[in-house]
């Protein structure tokens, strides 16, 4: 059985070839403080997040696109290969998409947490290769393909040719830094302490990437930064794009500074390819829009973005031998923890 994983900061998305998207879930895993017991993964976590008493810890176990919490990113691993593979007689292939200059040892906490969590082989794959066979293009023609994978933690731009990323940077903070910016947004200006998960509703409901004038509003619920008592602050579409231009702002000077590497030969191809958005963040509404107007070339969004990365690394697991930028365990420097080699 082979299976692609994204693991990423917000969900855990798990694609077998032959059955498609087995699992799409919040990456959020609740446990027992006291005797390390899961409790909840996914959905069902995700809304003890902030609401658990002392004895129940509810945490996101990746940040950022790195693994910051090993024990937790291990209990999530384990209790969806379970629940995928529990008819099957042997260990699953896995390939598990990564960020972007990552380092070894990064890249060693992924590698491990899986085959700890019940995998016979681990493959990592970057996330914007990845993402890009998994919304259908041919990396393997000598042509310039720019992908930009805009995740929870992270955003990776890349431009592919001939099955290797010719030019490629990352930068840490996209979904949630978006989600933290409307905290903070919140907090100044209205003076009103938010959640997580409420400014994640706001940003689904009322974010726009481009200035458009949209009459949409909505209720955002917390704690008077001044009183210390529950409040309700209605919220405008307009304002929660203006919290959100710093960050696009970011996204879109990281996108600028690869296109100004990029080869004259490859620049010509994106210019009549256009840019693919990947990522749950693409689907912002009038992302493509900004993109060309910081640019000056077509963007456009895949089908399906959230899971593009997880059915490319899924996808990739058939061909890891052809790809140059495909890493299996043999390729590190690092001896592997006994549990591993074993």
């Amino acid at each position: 059985m082979n299976l692609g994983i994204d693991l990423g900061t917000s969900r855990i998305v798990i694609y077998e070839p032959r059955a498609g998207v087995l699992v799409d879930e919040p990456a959020v895993v609740a446990v027992d403080r006291a005797s390390g017991r899961l409790v909840a993964c996914g959905a069902e976590a995700e809304e003890m997040l902030g609401r658990t008493p002392a004895s129940i810890i509810a945490a996101r176990p990746v940040q950022k696109g790195v693994i910051a919490d090993y024990e937790l990113a291990e209990k999530l691993l384990r209790y969806y290969l379970h629940r995928v593979c529990m008819n099957k007689i042997t260990k699953p292939c896995v390939a598990v998409s990564v960020a972007e200059q990552v380092t070894e040892v990064e890249q060693r906490a992924f590698i491990e947490a899986v085959v700890s969590a019940g995998a016979r082989r681990v493959t990592l794959v970057p996330e914007t290769v990845a993402a890009a066979i998994g919304a259908d293009m041919d990396v393997s023609l000598p042509r310039g393909q720019m992908i930009v994978n805009i995740g929870g933690g992270t955003v990776d731009a890349s431009v592919l040719s001939l099955k290797g990323e010719a030019v490629c940077a990352s930068v840490r903070g996209a979904g949630m830094a978006m989600d933290e910016a409307i905290m903070r947004y919140m907090r100044t200006t209205h003076g009103l302490l938010i959640s997580e998960l409420m400014a994640e509703r706001l940003k689904i409901g009322l974010a726009s990437a481009v200035p458009c004038e949209d009459e949409r509003t909505m209720y955002a619920a917390g704690r008077d930064t001044l009183t210390g008592l529950p409040r309700k602050q209605l919220v405008t579409a307009q304002e929660i794009s203006e919290s959100l231009s710093d960050t696009l702002l970011s996204i879109t000077d990281m996108v600028r500074q690869v296109l100004e590497i990029t080869p004259p030969e490859l620049s010509g191809d994106i210019m009549e390819n256009g840019v693919c958005l990947t990522g749950g963040a693409a689907r912002m509404p009038g992302l493509p829009d900004l993109m060309r107007r910081i640019t000056g070339i077509s963007a456009y969004v895949a089908e399906n973005p959230a899971q593009c990365v997880a059915i490319g690394a899924g996808r990739a697991l058939q061909y890891a031998s052809s790809f140059s930028a495909v890493y299996d365990l043999g390729n590190f420097s690092y001896r592997l923890s006994d549990t591993v080699t074993n």
